[in-house]
C-alpha cells in the first residue's frame, strides 16, 4: 500500500478544507512546489494534487502552480479538480501530469470516461466522493442518487485505470477512515482503489493495510498538522518498521 501526500491548491496556495467546505480553509504554504519537493525528498512515490478552485467552479485556476509542481519533482503526480472535458485532460498531460482524476464529469457524463480512457490508457482515474454511500459532485456541494459501489463498477467497465474513493464525512476531520466502506469498495472492483479521507495517525495507516489489495492511501491534513509522520508511514507500509 502506497502512502500518497496531498497538495490541495486554492488561489495558488497549499490549503486544507474541513469536510470540503470552502469557507473552512487553513493555509499551509504559499509555495506548493517547495511543499512537493519536501514530500518527494522524504520518499513519496506519488503526489496527489487537487485544484480546489477548479472543483468548485469547473474551471481550473491553478494550472501555473501545477506546472511548477511538475517541474519541481521527479516522482509521478496525479491531478484532479475541475477536469470536465478532454481538452483539459490533454492540457494537463502535455504539462507532464502522469494521471488525471475525473470526478463530477464522470458522474454527469460517463461516456467521457470511456473516451478519455481510450485516448489516454492508464492515465485516467475516477474520483468517487461518497456521503452515506451516495456519490457527491461539484466539490461535494451536491449529493446525487448514484450508489458509490454501482458507479465504481460502471467506471471500471468504462476503462478507468483506478478509483480514488473518499468518504466525505471523514475528510479533513482526522477522525479515522471508514474502513468498512473502503473494504467494500476494494472488493467490488478489480482495478486499483486508493483510499482518501480521515487518516489521522499511524494507527489508521496500519488499519488500512489490513484491507487486502488496497492500492494506496492519500493523506493531507494529518501530514500538515504533524499527527502523521510521512517517513514513518512509508516505512511501515514497506515493512521496515
Amino acid at each position: 500500500m502506497r502512502v500518497i501526500p496531498a497538495i490541495d491548491l486554492k488561489e495558488g496556495m497549499c490549503v486544507r478544507l474541513l469536510q470540503g467546505r470552502k469557507e473552512d480553509v487553513t493555509v499551509y504554504s504559499d509555495d506548493p512546489a517547495s511543499m512537493a519537493r519536501q514530500w518527494a525528498q522524504i520518499g513519496a512515490e506519488l503526489l496527489h494534487v487537487v485544484d480546489l478552485d477548479g472543483a468548485f467552479t469547473g474551471d481550473q485556476k491553478n494550472v501555473d502552480k501545477i506546472s511548477a509542481i511538475r517541474k519541481a519533482i521527479d516522482i509521478p503526480i496525479e491531478v484532479g479538480g475541475g477536469i470536465r472535458d478532454l481538452q483539459r485532460i490533454e492540457q494537463l498531460i502535455s504539462l507532464g501530469v502522469d494521471r488525471v482524476i475525473i470526478g463530477t464529469a464522470a458522474a454527469k457524463n460517463p461516456d467521457m470516461v470511456k473516451e478519455a480512457s481510450d485516448k489516454f490508457p492508464g492515465k485516467v482515474l475516477v474520483g468517487i466522493d461518497a456521503k452515506d454511500g451516495k456519490v457527491a459532485i461539484k466539490g461535494w456541494v451536491e449529493v446525487t442518487e448514484l450508489g458509490a459501489l454501482d458507479f465504481a463498477m460502471k467506471m471500471q467497465d468504462a476503462g478507468t485505470a483506478g478509483i480514488i474513493y473518499t468518504d466525505i464525512s471523514r475528510d479533513g476531520m482526522l477522525s479515522g477512515p471508514n474502513i468498512d466502506a473502503m473494504a467494500r469498495m476494494v472488493e467490488s472492483v478489480n482495478i486499483p482503489v486508493i483510499a482518501s479521507g480521515g487518516v489521522s495517525n499511524i494507527g489508521d495507516i496500519t488499519q488500512l493495510m489490513q484491507i487486502k489489495n488496497l492500492w494506496g492511501v492519500i493523506t493531507g491534513k494529518a501530514l500538515y498538522s504533524g499527527s502523521l509522520d510521512l517517513k514513518q508511514a512509508i516505512d511501515i507500509t514497506k515493512g521496515k518498521l
